[in-house]
């Protein structure tokens, strides 16, 4: 009887046995994810057509041809790589992700930006794009580099009324060298970077992050054929100057780097290769009376664009 006059109440609450699972609907979920992240929202159906479109338009062509597309994988890394300015074209964040500080970091910088579509992913699919890897639900798209051709440094530093002042790496393979040289050029007043088009160091994630945001106006250019290049900058009245550790001449007593320049920097370990040497005007050296073999090509570029400066002023 009693049985039958529970199930026979009108009274609103947890009936017995319930276990006071109705008290559990009543917690908080969290902070209420962007518009962009809701699904029948109107902005969600924005961004995912935006998204579409984007993926079917072919972006243009620079001259120095355009890099490959990357993808930042991880909490940590998309949130540094939001933070440094690297360019992105889409976020993606796993269907039901465990909304912690990092995530909403990420989805609040990339909604502050503009620009960037926010895209809901199952798990599978964010697997299948990142090849397995452990994206912890947060996979950032980085679009290809546009990289610029040689001539054009040349001609931006003509527009300027200025002498060329424009760095070429040679055998550079570390993607953090290559940001470090940017930041550089950017802050002695160069005019851009070269790099060639095969084993060496490019526009990734990582060089984005070590430019420090200077790689948005300072551009880089990519050669099919460093020595080819080098050699039109001479035929255009640019002198060639390669470091060497055995340069016949100290950093010092190079006149040279007060007029239109190249300054050709070669790997750590090698220096620079056989036909880049014999192609440049003069080769110099770093004096360092500490007694250091080698300096890495961040910093060598860095203290040879720093006389350039100097000399120039």
């Amino acid at each position: 009887m009693a049985a039958n006059n529970r199930r026979m109440s009108g009274k609103k609450g947890a009936q017995v046995g319930s276990g006071g699972q109705r008290r559990k609907g009543l917690e908080g979920k969290g902070p209420t994810p962007p518009a962009e992240m809701r699904k029948k929202h109107k902005k969600n159906r924005i961004a995912t057509a935006k998204a579409k479109q984007a993926a079917r338009r072919p972006a243009p062509r620079g001259r120095g041809g355009k890099g490959t597309s990357e993808m930042v994988v991880g909490r940590n890394p998309v949130v540094e790589a939001l933070r440094e300015g690297v360019p992105a074209s889409t976020l993606y964040v796993q269907q039901f992700i465990d909304n912690d500080e990092r995530v909403r970091e990420a989805l609040q910088l990339a909604a502050e930006r503009g620009g960037i579509n926010l895209m809901e992913a199952p798990r599978p699919e964010l697997d299948r794009m990142t090849n397995g890897l452990n994206h912890q639900g947060l996979v950032l798209q980085v679009p290809p580099y546009e990289y610029a051709h040689p001539e054009d440094l040349a001609e931006a530093a003509a527009d300027a009324g200025e002498d060329p002042l424009i760095v070429a790496l040679d055998g550079v393979t570390d993607p953090r060298n290559l940001g470090a040289v940017v930041r550089s050029v950017s802050a002695f007043g160069g005019h851009g970077v070269v790099v060639p088009e095969r084993r060496a160091a490019g526009m990734t994630a990582g060089a984005w992050k070590t430019s420090a945001g200077t790689a948005a106006r300072t551009p880089v250019a990519r050669a099919t054929n460093l020595t080819r290049a080098l050699e039109a900058y001479k035929k255009a009245g640019i002198v060639v100057v390669g470091l060497a550790a055995d340069g016949e001449a100290e950093l010092g007593e190079l006149e040279a780097l007060a007029g239109p320049v190249v300054i050709v920097v070669g790997s750590e370990g090698k220096g620079l290769s056989r036909l880049v040497g014999e192609t440049c005007d003069h080769r110099v050296r770093i004096p360092m009376p500490g007694g250091a073999e080698s300096l890495n090509a961040g910093v060598a570029a860095g203290i040879v664009l720093y006389e350039a400066a100097r000399r120039r002023v």
